[in-house]
């Protein structure tokens, strides 16, 4: 029997005794299935921001921050299947989830010709302790997808957040603003400097994350910034 028979058969029967589970129900999946059951694929509540340039999300940052395009992949609901996906990126050790929501968000992008829109991607970051416990920033690891599907460069090295800030969760508006207001830095201006940016993180809510990071990256010189999340609050 050749060795790559041999593999898959080997994987089959592994799955069957503990088998992959559905990050959306936590239901096994079949063969061909990537982390999302195909059931849960359908039903999942989809934006389509990335088809309608003048959407609500923009709309409502567009008083705080100057944007070219903001977009988001999911809308978020409490115990719903977007938020166990993003409970499982971040605190499941499931970065590879987040490549795969990058590539899916990427082939859409491409869909709807806007690859020529951005130069640059860049995630929002971890604090360097966040980071080292989590093993990985799920940011980077959205924005790693879709930079591959983009064709598009990512860089998780040029900004970086200097002050550790509590969780948002639970915070008000203006809370959520202090909080992150003056903790993010460019590190290296030269490679944002007149460069059309896409400014990913995994869920927004208020904004003011985006608006923080995105002002830093604006002050650096960016021509164009742009968003995408993976979900919108």
């Amino acid at each position: 029997m050749p060795n790559s028979l041999i593999a898959e058969v080997f994987r089959d029967f592994v799955s069957m005794i503990y088998p992959n589970c559905c990050a959306a129900c936590s239901g096994s999946l079949v063969k061909g299935e990537n982390f999302i059951c195909a059931r849960c694929a359908s039903q999942m509540p989809q934006t389509n921001y990335h088809l309608e340039f003048n959407n609500p999300l923009r709309n409502r940052l567009l008083s705080r921050l100057s944007l070219s395009h903001a977009m988001a992949l999911f809308k978020f609901s409490k115990s719903g299947r977007v938020q166990r996906i993003l409970h499982g990126l971040k605190y499941k050790n499931q970065p590879e989830l987040g490549v795969m929501l990058g590539n899916v968000y990427g082939d859409r992008l491409t869909e709807a010709f806007l690859q020529q829109a951005f130069e640059l991607i860049i995630p929002v970051p971890l604090h360097a302790s966040r980071r080292r416990k989590r093993g990985y920033n799920q940011s980077a690891k959205f924005a790693e997808g879709l930079s591959q599907t983009l064709g598009i460069p990512y860089s998780d090295e040029i900004m970086e957040r200097k002050i550790k800030t509590e969780t948002q969760t639970r915070r008000n508006k203006l809370n959520r603003w202090q909080n992150v207001n003056e903790v993010f830095q460019v590190k290296k201006s030269d490679l944002v400097h007149q460069k059309k940016i896409l400014l990913v993180d995994d869920v927004i809510t208020t904004g003011a994350t985006l608006e923080a990071a995105g002002n830093c990256l604006l002050q650096a010189g960016c021509s164009t910034l742009s968003i995408a999340c993976i979900a919108e609050a």
